[in-house]
């Protein structure tokens, strides 16, 4: 099972990051400064490091430099800062991938694959085919849902949705984000149409349905 240290000081967001890559079936450490992730990647061994640039104290640049002192392991930047100068600078610190944030989970994951299995043997990297909440499960090759071991017709937009909630479970997604991840940017629509969209999802799950809603933020997986 791949190995990976996330370093990042908002806790809200490392433990959304933690609980998806654990989801995706990877071992998962983490570190909110970069002396803790020097500390962490100097007694134990890693097969990635996703790493913020605005750290507390040395930031992001500094503790790859530090880093690439000690080590080759591969290094992925996930940060909100997306200047072509901040770019050039981490690559020129030999990082292997620049991921700008909001990013979609399912992004992320595939990103993440892509890196190991440059860097590791192709026994060692498994990325998940079907995730799984209940009795619901989401093939994300075949493009179908399952409800109680039988399949739903799920559209395309209802089935990124679902995935989205999937790859974040116990983790409140907002209209915002989903909006941001599925729509783009550029949507001027009213966010209820999740709300629409989600009516319809939860409808198609019938008794498997373990959507909650979250009111007046968004949704989340229960139990």
């Amino acid at each position: 099972m791949p190995k990976i240290l996330v370093v990042e000081d908002n806790r809200d967001y490392q433990e959304l990051l933690q609980n998806f890559l654990e989801s995706a079936h990877y071992a998962v450490e983490t570190a909110d400064d970069g002396d803790r992730a020097l500390w962490r990647i100097g007694t134990e061994p890693f097969d990635l490091i996703l790493l913020d640039l605005m750290l507390p104290g040395m930031d992001g640049f500094d503790v790859c430099r530090e880093i690439r002192k000690k080590c080759d392991t591969p290094v992925i930047m996930l940060t909100a800062l997306d200047s072509e100068t901040c770019q050039m600078q981490g690559y020129e610190l030999q990082i292997d991938d620049y991921i700008t944030k909001p990013v979609s989970m399912a992004l992320l994951l595939q990103k993440v694959a892509a890196v190991l299995r440059r860097t590791m043997p192709s026994t060692a990297v498994s990325t998940p085919d079907i995730l799984r909440c209940g009795d619901i499960a989401l093939d994300l090759k075949a493009h179908q849902v399952r409800a109680a071991d039988e399949p739903v017709a799920f559209t395309l937009r209802e089935f990124e949705i679902l995935r989205e909630l999937m790859l974040a479970p116990g983790t409140v997604v907002t209209r915002k984000d989903l909006i941001e991840k599925l729509w783009g940017y550029d949507f001027y629509g009213d966010t209820r149409i999740i709300d629409t969209h989600m009516k319809n999802i939860r409808h198609k799950l019938g008794a498997s349905d373990c959507i909650e809603t979250v009111r007046g933020i968004g949704y989340k997986l229960g139990n």
